[in-house]
């Protein structure tokens, strides 16, 4: 069985897509992983659904249960040292070709997830956000860095405005990307 803790050396990663029903959790003892999903009922059209893989040898240390809040949002809360948490939240955000009330159900949901989050806790948000935040570091500083992509369209400004309110920063445009990872926006 294929093994991806043992190549890329990862504890928790946040899933997107997952298409499964309802929500629960799955432990692959030889992959060493346990993972937990959220999606929607049995009988609805599945095309969304998040959740986390998690080494299951971390399992022990997280005190708090998964809270799943929909299809697109789910949290996690772990200890940390000296009495400090972290909040993980795994997020699947709408399609650009979604309608605006899907948009605004779901940046307003992560919105209210992010609020309720502990003001002392760190705070990581991973997922898919179907988003371009381009590559104005100068407008956005403090959120975006010089390694953005393209130009920003709508859900790219939706999450710019939503990190500049809670003070976080999009980490992918940190780093300079691999070619085979960057991509012509005039192309989408």
């Amino acid at each position: 069985m294929y093994c991806p803790h043992c190549r890329y050396d990862v504890d928790i990663a946040a899933l997107s897509e997952t298409r499964l029903a309802d929500e629960g959790s799955l432990c692959e003892a030889d992959a060493g992983y346990t993972f937990f999903w959220k999606g929607l009922p049995h009988d609805a059209r599945r095309i969304h659904g998040v959740g986390f893989a998690i080494r299951s040898s971390l399992l022990a240390q997280i005190t708090e249960s998964l809270v799943s809040i929909n299809e697109r949002l789910m949290t996690l809360h772990l200890p940390l040292i000296k009495g400090r948490f972290m909040t993980v939240v795994s997020a699947y955000a709408p399609t650009l070709v979604s309608d605006e009330t899907t948009k605004d159900s779901f940046y307003s949901c992560l919105h209210a997830t992010l609020q309720a989050v502990p003001r002392n806790d760190r705070l990581v948000i991973l997922g898919d956000f179907n988003a371009w935040v381009g590559t104005n570091h100068n407008v956005w500083s403090g959120v975006i860095r010089k390694h953005g992509l393209g130009n920003a369209n709508s859900n790219g400004l939706r999450l710019l405005n939503l990190c500049t309110e809670f003070g976080l920063v999009i980490t992918n445009t940190l780093f300079q990307q691999r070619n085979q990872r960057s991509w012509d926006a005039s192309q989408v």
